[in-house]
């Protein structure tokens, strides 16, 4: 029966897949590429910026070349910006390697920062042609529907990808059944009428395939709610990096206001003078992985800006070459032509 699986699915994935840009490649750097932006985002999110990424950093030399501001500002929009520093560490890694070359197995792929089991499975089989699975949240739906498994454990589902793989076409095998997962064997509704292996499903013979994984229980994200302090002078506003550890690490964004703080106490401490009351701007929520945060705002006007380290004043008006998270790059565009009326007394805000 396996061998009958594999011949059907791999048969329909040559007739039937989808022309992606880092598909029929064997270059291992564009597909770590392509693999790592992949993570948690959408195809066509990423077809967006991964030919605009190889231009810039073509291999890995170049990408290790690069400095931390650049690899961000590259990836700014993207999301999970961690992804980001990984994919830039694992290039300097590669650089310093004794005999410089490319992890060539899926045992060594491991070894690079960011690169999980599902990474390496598919670079080293889709590059160098190992006969290891690569399981992704696809290949994890179209098991459990095709053995009937309500819920695949980490082990069932490497034990089952092996034992379907095709030896002789390991990373088109593992592309068939990412295929298959993100085209036909959607979480809702999948198109059983136009599957390849669907005489095959254990769940389709049940009618559970709507059931198949069953679902998990996802953990409410944790509320923050953050004031920030967003500090305007001669019409440019003004960024600070982040540290180097923790949620956006390494990106640029408004001072934020500590607990029990306040916006002026938080301009004094960076030696600035407030030549205006703080304006509310609107409140901006995004979501992060297990967080909800809502950007509580407050424009003020201060006097010469400081050109301290880590400190960057931008002009919105202007392209920047620094790296913004998307909701600072929403509170900017709010700030950005909002008027404040500076006090005739600027000691009188103290």
């Amino acid at each position: 029966m396996n061998r009958a699986i594999t011949k059907a699915l791999l048969d329909h994935y040559d007739r039937e897949h989808r022309a992606l840009p880092w598909r029929g490649c064997s270059d291992p750097y564009r597909i770590l590429v392509s693999e790592v932006m992949l993570q948690q985002t959408r195809v066509q999110t990423v077809l967006a910026y991964y030919d605009a990424w190889l231009e810039r950093f073509p291999d890995v030399e170049a990408l290790a070349d690069a400095e931390t501001d650049e690899v961000l500002k590259a990836w700014e929009g993207l999301g999970y910006y961690r992804r980001a520093r990984n994919l830039h560490g694992a290039a300097r890694l590669i650089r310093e390697r004794p005999d410089g070359g490319f992890p060539d197995t899926y045992a060594r792929l491991r070894s690079l920062p960011g690169v999980g089991e599902y990474t390496a499975g598919a670079v080293a089989s889709m590059a160098f042609g190992e006969a290891v699975p690569a399981v992704d949240g696809n290949v994890r739906r179209v098991l459990s529907r095709l053995f009937d498994e309500a819920e695949p454990r980490a082990s069932w589902l490497r034990w089952k990808a092996f034992e379907l793989l095709d030896a002789e076409r390991p990373g088109d095998w593992n592309q068939a059944l990412m295929e298959l997962g993100a085209t036909l064997c959607s979480p809702r509704s999948p198109r059983c009428g136009a599957c390849p292996v669907v005489e095959w499903c254990a769940a389709h013979r049940a009618g559970t395939q709507e059931q198949r994984p069953a679902a998990s229980v996802k953990a409410k994200p944790k509320k923050l709610r953050i004031e920030l302090a967003v500090l305007e002078a001669d019409g440019r506003f003004m960024l600070e990096r982040r540290p180097s550890q923790g949620l956006l690490a390494g990106m640029w964004s408004f001072p934020e206001v500590g607990a029990g703080g306040s916006v002026l106490a938080t301009i004094a401490e960076r030696g600035l003078v407030a030549t205006a009351h703080p304006a509310a701007l609107p409140l901006v929520e995004h979501r992060f992985t297990h967080l909800q945060a809502t950007y509580e705002p407050w424009l003020v006007v201060v006097a010469t800006p400081d050109e301290g380290e880590g400190r960057a004043w931008i002009d919105p008006a202007t392209s920047n070459d620094r790296a913004v998270p998307v909701a600072q790059q929403k509170v900017l565009a709010l700030a950005h032509g909002h008027t404040v009326v500076a006090s005739a007394d600027p000691g009188a805000l103290l």
